[in-house]
């Protein structure tokens, strides 16, 4: 099968080449899944420059999700059967013709999706899940802050909070950005292109739940919007892993910082996840209320100018390659 793969180290995106490796081994209680469209995802950056390697078992290929169609079932569960329309988050190897996926965790492409919009769908859906819905507990009626809401991540924050009833912050930058977040569903967008967003928040009533790629010195500004009893639920590190904090503020707030990451959960936590998403969350995409956004598609051979893309932060929505 085709595959892409990475030469010369990979510091640099044009280190992303097609070539030929084997099919994978379907083990029992697995899915060999033809593969259409691919997720492209921060995470495949990282582990193109070496400092997110897969974890012990998974593929080296990367690529965290799918979509396509079932070619094999190993399984004796009988709930998937060759030809069915699938989408699933992948420990790796989705950046392939081929993958074989634990059968727990393939979805159904929803009702009414094309297999490019529901590729973008369960790596985002499954971290913004459990990181907004379990990790930072939302409920109905409350206010949630989220930074780089015009990512993958972002955007689904935006839509999945407004689908559970919460009140949407959305913090971004440039006019264009924060008009097209706006019409996503977020209830106020702020524009931190010249400004910071602390004031603002704070205007706002602040934040209970604060999902955040950011990290870095958005971190201490994070505390700052907290409310009462506050939880702040980190997912990611674009503006860099350390932070410095004054303790006293998040204590006199009972805040909770706190965060998680998807990868290294094990099959079984994974398969728990991907059932409550079904449905929890299907039931919202299939209704209209969580749509797919495409950024763009890339043809798998442009690898290499999809993570770029993805890198430079121009993007609205999810980055897919093509087979």
């Amino acid at each position: 099968m085709k595959a892409i793969l990475i030469r010369d180290g990979g510091h640099s995106a044009d280190d992303l080449y097609v070539g030929d490796v084997p099919r994978p081994e379907v083990g029992r209680g697995h899915v060999l899944i033809r593969v259409s469209h691919a997720g492209v995802n921060r995470p495949d950056i990282l582990q193109r420059q070496g400092s997110y390697p897969p974890p012990p078992g998974a593929s080296p290929i990367m690529g965290l999700e799918v979509a396509g169609t079932v070619e094999t079932v190993n399984s004796d569960e009988n709930l998937w059967t060759a030809g069915d329309r699938v989408c699933s988050l992948v420990n790796g190897g989705g950046y392939a013709e081929f993958v074989s996926v634990d059968a727990r965790h393939l979805l159904p492409v929803p009702r009414g999706l094309s297999e490019a919009e529901a590729a973008g769908l369960p790596e985002v859906c499954l971290t913004v899940y459990a990181n907004l819905m379990e990790h930072g507990a939302l409920q109905a009626g409350e206010t949630v802050l989220v930074h780089g809401a015009n990512s993958g991540i972002g955007s689904m924050t935006v839509m999945m909070a407004k689908g559970f009833g919460a009140t949407v912050i959305a913090t971004v930058r440039g006019a264009e950005r924060a008009a097209w977040v706006k019409a996503l569903g977020a209830d106020h967008v702020i524009d931190t292109s010249d400004s910071d967003f602390v004031t603002p928040v704070k205007d706002l009533g602040g934040a209970d739940v604060v999902l955040d790629i950011m990290g870095g010195d958005y971190t201490p500004k994070n505390i700052l919007c907290l409310k009462l009893r506050g939880r702040i639920v980190q997912v990611g590190m674009i503006r860099g892993n350390t932070t410095q904090i004054e303790l006293p503020r998040l204590m006199q707030k009972q805040g909770i910082l706190t965060g998680s990451m998807l990868r290294p959960r094990s099959a079984d936590e994974k398969a728990r996840l991907s059932a409550a998403v079904a449905e929890r969350v299907w039931p919202l995409i299939e209704g209209g209320a969580i749509r797919p956004v495409l950024a763009k598609v890339f043809d798998a051979a442009d690898a290499g100018a999809a993570q770029a893309y993805l890198d430079s932060g121009q993007h609205t929505g999810k980055v897919v390659l093509r087979w």
